[in-house]
């Protein structure tokens, strides 16, 4: 149960923006995407097996406790990770924590970590109901009015929390969903993917774009009145091709990715914020927060340089509000 298998999920990423109108083939499909192996089906499926067992047995709650339990102790013995975490709780707020404080917030973090795997990995055993039961919605109004205006609606999330669960709980409340992400991911990720498709209709019907494909896709989904999803907050640039923009976080200059954004502003799609809380006993929060951007339906579709600049500041700005307010839920170390 330590980290090994379980931590092979991926981030949702940002695709390679070329110009409108070009012809270029997205890339083949590369290695990653292979069949799953046998053994590693095996080696899922029974750890999969356990944690059911497990949660039939003493219920969610227990499961909780379980990576509870599970977190505590990789938090005692993992202590490389454990001074990553320092590190960068440190560049981010200085110190301002005590060092109880730290301490604190870095075991809730592996704590949290640990549990919402769990979670991942029973997914498609729990009922619709039990599922829907563990969703508070903040923000669903802002969601629903940028639909309202049929050029869908390009939710920003970050990598932060448990971003990977937010397009599973939102296809179940019945919106139309789409993912821009790595087309590297592990096996485990496209185990538990096959798994969820084949248990809820609704998931089956996320479309998945990936980081390295033309977007004409993209498009399509905001032609569609889709919720389109990316993350842009990227520590590295994996190619000179991806467009960037430069922000100021935590007292940083970083280059964040524009890809999906420009897509976006190119499709007269309302621009938000979200994020996904994980709370006790597997209860998650799904964030909107108001529209960065809500478009005009009369002015003409597009984006200049300094609109871009000023979205992404303010992005930038949202996640740094977003990890004083939960600063257990900083995922990129």
């Amino acid at each position: 149960m330590a980290n090994g298998a379980l931590e092979q999920t991926k981030t949702i990423d940002e695709p390679r923006l070329e110009p409108e109108g070009s012809t270029t083939p997205a890339r083949p499909p590369t290695t990653s995407e292979k069949t799953i192996g046998v053994y590693d089906r095996f080696k899922f499926e029974l750890v999969r097996w356990f944690l059911w067992a497990w949660a039939r047995t003493f219920s969610l709650r227990g499961l909780y406790l379980l990576g509870q339990f599970f977190g505590s102790i990789e938090y005692m013995l993992d202590f490389h990770r454990r001074g990553r975490y320092r590190k960068e709780l440190r560049r981010m707020f200085g110190d301002r924590n005590s060092p109880k404080r730290e301490r604190k917030i870095i075991r809730k973090y592996f704590q949290r970590t640990r549990c919402d795997k769990l979670f991942y990995l029973v997914f498609d055993r729990l009922p619709r109901e039990k599922i829907l039961k563990r969703i508070r919605f903040h923000g669903q109004e802002h969601l629903d009015g940028g639909l309202a205006h049929n050029n869908g609606v390009y939710v920003m999330i970050s990598h932060n929390g448990s971003h990977h669960v937010a397009g599973l709980l939102m296809a179940l409340m019945g919106y139309k969903c789409a993912g821009v992400r790595d087309r590297n991911e592990g096996p485990l990720r496209r185990f538990v993917q096959e798994l969820y498709s084949k248990t809820f209709p609704e998931i089956a019907a996320i479309r998945v774009l990936y980081a390295d494909s033309f977007p004409r896709d993209i498009y399509r989904c905001f032609q569609e009145n889709r919720v389109v999803a990316s993350a842009l907050d990227v520590n590295r640039v994996r190619g000179l091709k991806l467009k960037t923009c430069p922000v100021e976080i935590f007292g940083e200059r970083r280059e964040f990715l524009t890809g999906t954004l420009q897509v976006a502003l190119r499709s007269g799609a309302t621009i938000c914020q979200g994020f996904v809380v994980s709370r006790k006993n597997f209860y998650f929060r799904l964030i909107v927060n108001p529209p960065l951007h809500q478009p005009d339906p009369q002015a003409r579709r597009g984006e200049s340089a300094a609109q871009l600049s000023e979205l992404m500041q303010r992005y930038a700005d949202g996640i740094a509000a977003h990890l004083r307010k939960y600063p257990d839920h900083l995922s990129r170390i």
